[in-house]
Formats: structure tokens, C-alpha cells, sequence
């Protein structure tokens, strides 16, 4: 009786809430998802499933939209790339009543990103921009300097890759990159734009800019990497293909996202210890050394059965101690610029103190300007890259049309509209 008393008093056991969350899969995302759920399933006695996406963001967006305008209440929480808030703005939860002033803690230029008409639609759980990973100890074994031009990468890349050859090692590769037709081409493509002083396809004012001859001779230096310093192949590599040759030994120069540096130099990296990085190269003497900004972040589906519990999901994920703790174990660059004055993450990451201005000043994609018409925009750019890098179509007349097309893609309504 004493028993039932007390279980009386304590009134009614909490029911357990049950969500889904979709993870990436590309390199060891999944790991770091699944042990960073786990710790707030401990916290919260609530159970979450994880789901995992496609690699590619392009079929991970298409299964976003597949979802999504169904009403499906499949996925609560849904990682997003820094692009879509405005794609899928009508179908996110505002998590600004739910984070308190957690988004004064992170990159304003991040959480603006994320921001869609006043309504936070995202918490950003990294950023990212792109980097030149090379081999040091070849270049040091040729007596070649890191490069600063695209000229200069080029030239050691033939070097080394015909030296590495000739030494019986006929896989050897020049550069890999990400050329497959999908959003990362795009990055790399806005950054061989900054790299010429090419503008980018859509400035802020909503004006189209592409067909400019800097930006067609940032084309036809990459078209000539192809079947050169570049196998055919890296026309349908991306991330995690291009890894994968450069981590096995096969490749001196690597454009990639800074996910790749803790994989390059983990236990058993047939490159460990003989990896640098660095900001991209320029084309021109006034060109950038950019990286494409990017980075992921956290939404709520406005489908969810438990949109609070979600939120709290996210707030958890996107935390300060979940940030370090990525960076640490998997260099993901934190939103939270405290986290790059930390002695811990910067003996993990030694190159984040280098390169934190490239992070903070990375080129951004135009999808504040194109809204949910960016997908379609995004389309047109892998169309034309391909035509000239893999088709030998010149690259002048291309970008010509490239242009036409765009103009005629913000005459449909006007950027920011449906399509």
C-alpha cells in the first residue's frame, strides 16, 4: 500500500517520444550523428531513429521534396544544406520560439542564411568552404612550392604525377575534384570564378553576370585538366570519389570540403602525416582564394508530431559541446566562433587559426537571390559546365547562352517564386 501511495503521488510516468532524424552518410557523418542522438536519448529518456540520405545533396533534396509535399511525417528533424531554407521554407517549423538566444552564439552570416522572411528556419550545426588538400611530401620530394595560382598547380601536378608514374605507380593523378553534375560542381565552379575574377551567375541585385571573358577562361583552364592532371573520370566523382583516390595515394592535389583532413589523417591513411591544405589557388592576379561556403544545419519538419521535442533535438545537436566535439573528432568546422579559440580543437585542426578567414569570407552560392527557383538555377550551371569541360563546347558562346537561360528563368515569375 506504502508502494502504491508513492507512485501515486509521483502522478503519471512521462510517455516516451519517439522521432526520426535523416543524417548524411559521406564520410563518418552517420557515426557522429548516431553518437550525438545518443547522448540526448540518455538526457531525455526520448528515442530517435536515424535515417540515412543519399551522399549526393541533389538526391537528398529530391527526397526532401518527395516527403515533404506529401505531408509525410516520416522525418521530424531533416539536415539541410545552407542553400535550401528557401527551397523548403513552407514546409519548416520556425525554431525561433523554441532556441532561445542559442543563434547569438553562432556566425550571424550563417544563422541570416538560414533565415527565410523573419522565420528561423535552421540551426546551423557546421560550416564549411572549400580547401586544396596536396601531397606535402611529393612536393618536398620534387622541390615544388604549394601553389597559388591554378598556372602553378597545374605544372607541379604534371610533374609529380609523370615522376610518380614513371616510378611505377601508373594510377597516379595530378587533381580530383568534384565534377559529377550535382551542387557540388556548382561549388567548384563558383570557385574557379573567384579564383579569375569572373563574378559569379547572380548578383545580389538579381542581375545575371556570368558571360564575362574572365570567367570563360576559368572554363577552359578546366576543361584542360581533363584527361591531363584529371581522369576522365572525375567528370562523375564527387566528394567521397574524389577522397577515395587521394587518401589511397593516387592523387597530389585534392579540392575538397575540410571533413577530409581527419579521414586523410586518421589510423590507417596510407597518407597520414604527408598531408597539407590551403585556401584554392587564384587565376589572375586580382582573383580570390575562395571556397564556396557551405556547411549544413538542422530543421524541423512542420509535419512532425512532436515539433517541440524536435527543436530540442536540434538545440542539442547544434550545441557548443556537440560542435567541439565533431571538429575534434571529424574537423568539422563549428558555427560558434568561440570553439576556434579553443586549445582542444585547434590541436585537432591546426589549420583552422590559418584558415579561419576563408571560412568566414567563403563565396556564397545566389540562393538568397534565386529562392526555391535555386534548384532549377543550380540544373542550368552543371548543364554548361559539362557542355564545355566534358563536350569541348567553347566556353565563350556557352556562357553566353548559360546567360540567356537564367535571364529567362527570373522572367518566370520573378527570383524567389515558385517555379
Amino acid at each position: 500500500m506504502a508502494a502504491l501511495a508513492l507512485l501515486a503521488a509521483a502522478g503519471p510516468a512521462r510517455a516516451e517520444v519517439r522521432l526520426a532524424i535523416s543524417c548524411g552518410a559521406l564520410g563518418i557523418e552517420l557515426s557522429l550523428c548516431t553518437e550525438g542522438v545518443a547522448r540526448w536519448e540518455r538526457a531525455t529518456g526520448n528515442r530517435v531513429t536515424i535515417i540515412s540520405t543519399p551522399n549526393s545533396s541533389t538526391e537528398r533534396l529530391a527526397l526532401y521534396h518527395q516527403l515533404l509535399s506529401a505531408g509525410a511525417d516520416d522525418v521530424d528533424v531533416l539536415q539541410i544544406d545552407v542553400v535550401w531554407p528557401g527551397i523548403l521554407a513552407r514546409h519548416l517549423v520556425d525554431l525561433a520560439p523554441h532556441v532561445d538566444d542559442a543563434p547569438a552564439r553562432h556566425f550571424p552570416a550563417v544563422v541570416a542564411a538560414n533565415t527565410v522572411g523573419g522565420r528561423l528556419l535552421a540551426m546551423p550545426w557546421w560550416t564549411d568552404a572549400g580547401l586544396l588538400y596536396y601531397r606535402a611530401d611529393l612536393l618536398e620530394k620534387y622541390g615544388r612550392p604549394p601553389p597559388e595560382r591554378w598556372s602553378e598547380l597545374a605544372e607541379t601536378a604534371r610533374i609529380v604525377q609523370a615522376g610518380e608514374r614513371a616510378a611505377g605507380n601508373p594510377r597516379m593523378w595530378g587533381y580530383v575534384w568534384q565534377g559529377r553534375a550535382y551542387e557540388g560542381l556548382f561549388c567548384n565552379v563558383l570557385e574557379w570564378l573567384a579564383g579569375y575574377g569572373g563574378g559569379t551567375f547572380v548578383d545580389e541585385a538579381g542581375q545575371v553576370t556570368i558571360a564575362n571573358a574572365r570567367a570563360a577562361e576559368a572554363f577552359r583552364t578546366a576543361r584542360g585538366w581533363i584527361g591531363t592532371i584529371s581522369p576522365q573520370g572525375v567528370l562523375n566523382y564527387d566528394e567521397e570519389a574524389a577522397r577515395g583516390v587521394f587518401q589511397a595515394g593516387n592523387a597530389v592535389f585534392m579540392r575538397n570540403w575540410p571533413y577530409a583532413w581527419a579521414l586523410a589523417q586518421g589510423e590507417g591513411s596510407p597518407v597520414r602525416g604527408r598531408v597539407g591544405v590551403m585556401a584554392l589557388p587564384v587565376g589572375t592576379d586580382d582573383g580570390r582564394h575562395a571556397g564556396a561556403l557551405g556547411g549544413w544545419n538542422l530543421a524541423v519538419s512542420r509535419y512532425s508530431r512532436h515539433p517541440a521535442e524536435a527543436a530540442d533535438l536540434v538545440r542539442h545537436l547544434t550545441g557548443a559541446d556537440e560542435q567541439k566535439r565533431r571538429a575534434i573528432q571529424a574537423s568539422y568546422n563549428p558555427t560558434i566562433p568561440a570553439l576556434y579559440d579553443d586549445p582542444e580543437v585547434l590541436a585537432a585542426n591546426p589549420f583552422y587559426g590559418r584558415l579561419r578567414p576563408i571560412f568566414e569570407d567563403a563565396v556564397a552560392r545566389p540562393s538568397q537571390v534565386a529562392g526555391r527557383r535555386y534548384s532549377r538555377l543550380s540544373s542550368l550551371v552543371w548543364r554548361a559546365t559539362h557542355d564545355i569541360v566534358s563536350r569541348g563546347v567553347p566556353a565563350a558562346p556557352r556562357l553566353e547562352r548559360l546567360s540567356a537561360e537564367i535571364a529567362r528563368l527570373a522572367r518566370r515569375g520573378g527570383w524567389g517564386t515558385e517555379p
